[in-house]
């Protein structure tokens, strides 16, 4: 039986099947996941626009990426194991609810990091890393260079008129407009740059017009 066994195993190593790990290969494949889980956590933490921050969050994408490249390199090194393996991990059930669909996004970010790092193709989850970061980075300066807002006007009289030329170069989408006997009111949807709400100064001067109000608001919320 041992020899049927030894058999086996030199002829798995011969095919690459099975590959002693070393100390240092182990250490290496570690290293360059915490390098991209650092990486991950950053772009996640400084570019984060939920309504709730959760730090928990944060440090499971560090966890992920570490768990899943010393996986990996115990699957990659013996492919006894990795069938064992893969039947353990089937049993393995996650039922938490992901509130933020980005939030998504940077959990397969941090899978795809650990195994490729696990696999020791640490040129690729280095590469890989950082060029998903750099698009996100830039895709979130560019999209979020305007803020969105919804514009609540309250006017009586005839103000209609000249708050629609106030308005006239405003990227706006119409959400509702409330009459009544006193007073009628208008609610916008607007695009503005960032920092810049002196629109409601330049409304505020209207003849008619008696409140404004601008609240910041997304999609998602």
């Amino acid at each position: 039986m041992s020899s049927i066994k030894n058999l086996l195993s030199e002829h798995l190593q011969q095919l690459g099947m099975i590959d002693a790990l070393s100390l240092s290969t182990v250490c290496c494949a570690m290293l360059v996941s915490l390098i991209c889980a650092a990486i991950i956590y950053t772009v996640y933490r400084f570019f984060y626009k939920g309504v709730s921050y959760s730090e928990n969050f944060g440090i499971l994408l560090i966890m992920l990426t570490l768990v899943t490249s010393f996986v990996i390199l115990c699957i990659s090194s013996n492919i006894v194991l990795s069938l064992g393996m893969v039947g353990a991990l089937s049993i393995v059930r996650f039922r938490a609810a992901i509130k933020e669909p980005l939030d998504v996004g940077f959990l397969f970010l941090a899978i795809a990091a650990g195994l490729t790092s696990g696999a020791r193709l640490y040129d690729i989850a280095i590469t890989g890393t950082l060029i998903v970061c750099i698009i996100f980075t830039l895709s979130y300066t560019l999209l979020t260079a305007r803020q969105s807002y919804l514009l609540v006007i309250r006017y009586s009289g005839n103000a209609a008129e000249e708050i629609e030329k106030t308005l006239a170069s405003t990227k706006k989408v119409f959400k509702s407009k409330i009459t009544n006997d006193a007073s009628s009111e208008l609610t916008y949807a607007v695009f503005l740059p960032k920092k810049e709400n002196s629109i409601t100064d330049t409304l505020q001067q209207i003849k008619g017009v008696d409140n404004v109000v601008l609240v910041q608001y997304t999609q998602e919320a």
